[in-house]
């Protein structure tokens, strides 16, 4: 059900950029959009693993030096049946952990030093298997095609928002069409349409998730240690906000900025639309009504 969401929500992502090019009045401004978007992703998803893990201050851990984290992955690896990825530490007391890498073959998890004070051991491994799912399930390249498609779009609102003030780039475009441009045109493309893709980049963000949390149920055979786990993260991270770059918020696996964490205790449906991640308490819920499954 996951992966059909996805797919149907990347068709929508899609469809906006085709919107954006009627609107236009022709595609050549959106296809050259779309085409500076794709350098620039490809350039970033190249890079990501490493761009990452220095925003987030994490440093290479040594096995000998932690040991048991180690084992922990290499354990839930085998069980995953995926080549075993870098092992990163982050110095801060909030705990978290994420995994980044554009192929299972290039792949990174980093955990923090407050997630293994906080876990048991079965409860650390599930969250590794949910970082392993991301890996496995290809979310790196799958949020890199959804972020080209939306910078695109987001590069030609910029523009839109210029012809606001300095006169519209409607009329007849180079690539034919009937300019359908006015002021209401340009709002369209300088408001509603990047808030629709932010929507749906974001709701794309969020189905991946679920997808890791039951690829990570499954292969690690405990939901209950990954259900207990998230919920000992929500608490933990309200008692100990991480003051991380909100670039890297999709990543973990729990959002680690305060505002966002408490926005899902209090249930508002904006933050909700707004946010990365699921309800922690909605990720509980499925992966304990799933267990037999698993």
């Amino acid at each position: 059900m996951n992966t059909i969401k996805t797919a149907f929500l990347m068709m929508v992502m899609s469809s906006l950029v085709l919107l954006v090019g009627s609107l236009m009045g022709g595609y050549s401004g959106v296809m050259g959009a779309l085409v500076f978007a794709l350098f620039l992703n490809l350039f970033a998803f190249w890079k990501s693993d490493k761009l990452a893990l220095r925003m987030a201050g994490a440093k290479l851990a040594a096995e000998s030096e932690l040991p048991q984290l180690h084992a922990i992955v290499s354990e839930q690896c085998s069980l995953a049946e995926i080549e075993k990825p870098k092992v990163y530490i982050i110095a801060n007391e909030s705990p978290n952990a994420f995994a980044t890498g554009r192929s299972p073959s290039h792949a990174s998890i980093a955990v923090t030093q407050g997630i293994i004070k906080l876990l048991t051991r079965e409860e650390l491994g599930a969250v590794i298997a949910h970082e392993l799912a991301h890996v496995g399930n290809r979310d790196i390249l799958i949020m890199s095609i959804v972020s080209t498609l939306a910078s695109a779009v987001a590069m030609v609102a910029w523009m839109a928002k210029w012809s606001l003030f300095f006169g519209g780039f409607g009329g007849r475009s180079r690539g034919g069409g009937n300019a359908m441009f006015g002021v209401g045109g340009l709002l369209i493309l300088a408001i509603v349409i990047p808030l629709l893709t932010t929507l749906v980049r974001l709701s794309i963000s969020r189905t991946r998730e679920f997808q890791a949390d039951a690829t990570g149920a499954k292969t690690s055979g405990n939901p209950e240690a990954l259900a207990n786990a998230l919920e000992k993260l929500q608490i933990g991270a309200q008692a100990h906000p991480m003051e991380s770059n909100e670039a890297l918020a999709h990543l973990y696996i729990v959002e680690p900025i305060h505002g966002q964490t408490m926005s899902f205790m209090n249930g508002k449906s904006m933050m909700r639309l707004m946010s990365t991640h699921p309800p922690t308490q909605e990720r509980v819920k499925r992966l304990r009504r799933n267990q037999s499954v698993w």
